[in-house]
């Protein structure tokens, strides 16, 4: 079964004097409820990718499905950017609300999942407080629980964590992916950090210098109890899969050397 297929997927930025080719025949799937990881070079196009699967763009060449468990094309697609973008004059509640509220849904059964979750991810207390108030690891989990309100069956995450320092960095990490997990999502995480990737994600997809090609696809499997970034960064086969994608990636650098 599939959740989301891009096929031959080819984008290209326009100016006056050029054109830059940043993505070029880009296929791969992803499964219902899978967590895939999107690494490559910096610049590569990685969030120009997520960017096309979200509909921000449009691809030049190529196409873009979505379907759900009964395989009927549907798309309803929740993003994390890199800034939590919690607004300052509302409190933490009404941040979690603004999207169900924008879109003139704001239910009682739906304002009984948000007050769960708020429960359930250890901000119930903090519920009136402003963001200002909050840790950065809290804003995060208040900005997820946003964008899980409005139920997505798809969810992009566009290196959200790349604004904390690095412990609380991990420590979110474990927060975001258990959450995921948790609530069945199927989820695409573009990141720089391929320890990140190898701790969050069932599967991980290579991206080369511009213009990108899927140089490869790597499935993780770790042995441990349960998938979290912080366990799975002291399962044995970890700096295997480190030391794979390093040389994808440095193998890149070398022959543009």
């Amino acid at each position: 079964m599939v959740a989301v297929s891009i096929d031959q997927v080819s984008y290209s930025y326009h100016s006056v004097s050029a054109e830059t080719v940043a993505l070029q025949d880009i296929s791969f799937q992803v499964s219902p409820g899978e967590f895939l990881a999107i690494v490559g070079p910096s610049g590569c196009g990685k969030s120009t990718l997520l960017a096309l699967i979200c509909g921000l763009l449009k691809p030049d060449k190529g196409t873009i499905s979505f379907y759900d468990e009964a395989g009927i094309s549907k798309t309803n697609i929740g993003y994390m950017l890199q800034k939590d973008n919690l607004f300052e004059w509302r409190t933490v509640y009404r941040n979690v609300i603004l999207g169900l509220e924008i879109n003139h849904c704001l239910t009682e059964e739906k304002k009984e999942k948000i007050d769960r979750m708020l429960v359930n991810y250890g901000l119930k207390d903090f519920e009136e407080k402003r963001p200002s108030e909050l840790s950065g690891g809290m804003r995060q989990r208040a900005a997820l629980i946003r964008t899980l309100a409005m139920e997505p069956d798809l969810l992009l995450l566009d290196e959200p964590f790349s604004a904390l320092d690095y412990q609380t960095r991990i420590e979110v990490a474990d927060d975001i992916g258990r959450i995921i997990r948790q609530e069945g999502k199927t989820a695409i995480l573009v990141t720089h950090d391929l320890s990140e990737a190898i701790s969050m994600a069932d599967r991980i997809v290579v991206l080369s210098k511009r213009p990108a090609r899927v140089k490869k696809i790597m499935e993780v499997n770790l042995s441990v109890p349960e998938k979290s970034p912080l366990a799975a960064r002291s399962a044995p086969e970890f700096q295997g899969y480190f030391n794979t994608l390093w040389k994808e990636l440095k193998s890149d650098e070398e022959r543009r050397e």
